[in-house]
């Protein structure tokens, strides 16, 4: 199969400065500035000035390559700054690498953040047009799928109207349905469905699977993994601007937690007067400390931590799915025989007696703190939970997709 796009050595970095504009300075900070001036000035008369502003690069990618052929369903997962939108720009042409190239073969269209890609001071109508003329397609091309569009995108009411008077729901709807219609070789997507209801997402995803279909190259960014699983089969994985992963999307996406779960220590760098969390280790009877608990198993959780000057009678656990929806919380004041105050350091100890959770991937958070005055060390996301049903219901049944993420027996009778 052709190859689509082609990235060689791409790598993109800014100019960003750390001196304050003096504009936000306040009096104070002012006189400071100054002072320092002066002061430097007369040490170092030959010096060229010390008010010349802090700058630093920041690289945003890092020497990235690869290869996506033609018909691949690329699901781009990452942290928050690890890259994703930056590379996403420069495959859209809207932003050029520092250095490197990128080969692309086909029309791409792009749904990057709500804003991008329509003329705000022209109707919806207009903008239809607008970007059809864009991709390269003849009017008579555009009005043939015009109509389509303006099903799909259910906002004929205001097809007329500027689109700076759409909410920010009514925009998206436009430009997925303007975007997806106009037959693109290449179609790019950035988180943007996060903004319309679920309905319209579900209309969304089905419309990709559409597209896909047709032999076209799908990119797409999402924090929804169910969302990428339903429609990927291979992952492109950022990490602090770096390709760390290229492959098949369930391997990309083990990667991918294993990066969520770093260490406690590379979150937290506290101050001596605070708690630290130093570890967090989970147990179950069945799988030790594997990290894999079945349905209905106990599962306890150690927290390690140190403590200084202040002393501690508050922690919490919280446990997410994939999504990062909170499945469920413990806090020690809920069990009735709360302890009143921890040690200054040591282990606290969490066992939830039946976790009631379907089989799936989680993931743990940790805090501890005072009642009175809230969290004062917390760590999201310090490990990876994987939870396997085993036979819970002793007859092979299990929840199907949809039906919730808590598992209950239960016993059914039924009377004449």
């Amino acid at each position: 199969m052709s190859i689509a796009i082609k990235a060689q050595e791409v790598s993109k970095t800014y100019l960003i400065t750390h001196q304050m504009s003096p504009r936000y300075l306040t009096f104070s900070e002012k006189l400071s500035s100054v002072g320092r001036q002066i002061s430097t000035k007369i040490r170092h008369p030959m010096s060229k000035g010390a008010d010349k502003e802090e700058y630093e690069l920041f690289s945003a990618l890092d020497n990235i390559s690869f290869e996506i052929k033609q018909g691949d369903r690329i699901g781009i997962l990452g942290r928050n700054g690890a890259g994703k939108s930056t590379l996403l720009k420069i495959l859209s042409r809207i932003t050029e690498p520092s250095s490197g190239w990128i080969g692309i073969k086909g029309r791409i269209a792009s749904l990057l953040e709500v804003g991008t890609g329509f003329h705000p001071e022209l109707t919806g109508r207009e903008n239809i047009f607008l970007n059809g003329a864009i991709l390269g397609m003849t009017k008579r091309d555009i009005k043939r799928k015009f109509d389509e569009i303006v099903d799909f995108s259910e906002v004929e009411k205001f097809l007329d109207t500027p689109v700076k008077r759409y909410s920010s729901g009514m925009y998206v709807r436009l430009a997925f349905s303007v975007a997806a219609h106009l037959e693109p070789d290449i179609f790019i997507v950035d988180e943007v469905l996060a903004v319309g209801d679920a309905q319209f997402q579900k209309k969304c995803i089905g419309k990709m699977n559409e597209v896909q279909s047709g032999g076209r190259t799908l990119l797409f960014v999402s924090h929804n993994v169910s969302q990428l699983q339903s429609l990927c089969d291979k992952g492109l994985l950022l990490n602090q601007g770096k390709l760390e992963s290229f492959d098949r999307f369930e391997h990309v996406l083990s990667r991918y937690s294993e990066l969520l779960t770093v260490g406690v220590k590379s979150f937290y760098e506290a101050p001596s007067s605070s708690p630290i969390i130093t570890r967090v280790d989970i147990f179950s009877e069945k799988y030790g400390s594997s990290g894999h608990v079945a349905t209905g198993e106990s599962l306890e959780v150690v927290i390690t931590y140190k403590s200084y000057e202040k002393r501690l009678n508050y922690a919490a656990i919280g446990i997410n799915d994939s999504h990062g929806v909170r499945a469920l919380t413990s806090r020690n004041y809920f069990d009735e025989k709360c302890i009143e105050e921890f040690p200054n350091g040591g282990k606290i100890h969490c066992k939830l007696e039946s976790l009631p959770l379907k089989e799936g991937i989680y993931y743990l958070d940790i805090a501890i703190g005072q009642r009175l005055v809230g969290f004062l060390d917390r760590a999201n996301s310090c490990l990876k939970i994987e939870v396997l049903f085993d036979n819970y219901f002793g007859n092979g049944s299990k929840l199907l997709p949809g039906e919730g993420v808590i598992v209950a027996k239960a016993a059914w009778t039924a009377q004449p």
